[in-house]
């Protein structure tokens, strides 16, 4: 799973040469972050002083082939996949004895069209594999629910689905825009995304399961109120070297220039952090 806005200043674009060009982070000041959106658009917007800070250091940050580090003393990290239906067949045992020992698996979706729920086609095959294989599991949904109720429809459906499998990574939250077509969630409220997650992480809490968002830089800053979440995990998207956000998080989806282990096609890659 990819976030259909990020945190690009990474991101390649093509000038009028032919000549591939980084689009400039625009300047901003020390209360303010700076960023290029999806759309290669600059954008500018103010830090929360009432949101918990990251206190990671970007010089601690080290990439080795697919893997992402990080040196910071009283820290150690997991390595990890997000894996879904997209990444076909996964050689679980062989992505273990390569050093991973997470997966999220997308347990659900909501067409970003239709508004149907469905089961990942795939789900219940990786979170067999994946146990099996010794990974410790957490699972997400790809939101597309507009209103409260749907919210909780979402909630309901992936905690009947992972009913009786050993979960002990967050049940995950991932509201998304869709760039390419007209989506139903296009005209939702910033307001009205972020009760859905509340909404989620609650019913999620409630059936003993820790709950967890999925957020880019662009969502952290203009489509939820981080506020409001503050009791929730934070697995943060950001493809760039280092991350960008000034906020806490507690997973980092960042990029692999190569493959992983038992898995055919590239797949996300992430890193869990951990205070010891």
């Amino acid at each position: 799973m990819r976030a259909i806005f990020f945190a690009a200043a990474a991101a390649v674009w093509l000038s009028a040469s032919g000549c591939k060009t980084v689009p400039a982070v625009p300047e901003c000041g020390s209360d303010e972050i700076g960023f290029i959106d999806y759309y290669g658009e600059p954008q500018v917007v103010k830090i929360n002083p009432n949101i918990k800070r990251h206190g990671y250091e970007a010089q601690l940050f080290r990439r080795e082939k697919s893997k992402m580090f990080y040196d910071g003393a009283g820290f150690s990290v997991r390595q990890g996949v997000d894996i879904s239906r997209h990444d076909k067949d996964v050689d679980w045992k062989k992505l273990r004895a390569g050093g991973y020992d997470f997966v999220i698996l997308r347990a659900a979706w909501r067409g970003y069209q239709s508004g149907i729920l469905h089961e990942d086609e795939h789900f219940k095959r990786n979170i067999r594999g994946a146990l099996d294989a010794g990974l410790d599991v957490g699972v997400y949904v790809f939101s597309q629910a507009v209103s409260d109720e749907e919210a909780l429809e979402e909630a309901e459906f992936v905690l009947e689905l992972i009913r009786g499998y050993s979960i002990t990574l967050p049940v995950v939250y991932d509201p998304e825009n869709i760039a390419w077509e007209e989506a139903r969630t296009d005209c939702v409220s910033a307001g009205q995304f972020t009760r859905n997650a509340v909404l989620f992480c609650e019913r999620v809490r409630e059936a003993g399961y820790e709950p967890m968002v999925y957020a880019n830089l662009t969502w952290q800053t203009m489509r939820l109120d981080l506020e409001q979440l503050s009791g929730c995990k934070m697995w943060y998207a950001d493809y760039s070297d280092v991350p960008q956000t000034p906020y806490h998080f507690d997973y980092w989806q960042h990029y692999s220039p190569k493959r992983v282990p038992g898995v055919r096609r590239k797949c996300d890659v992430n890193i869990m952090i951990v205070r010891e």
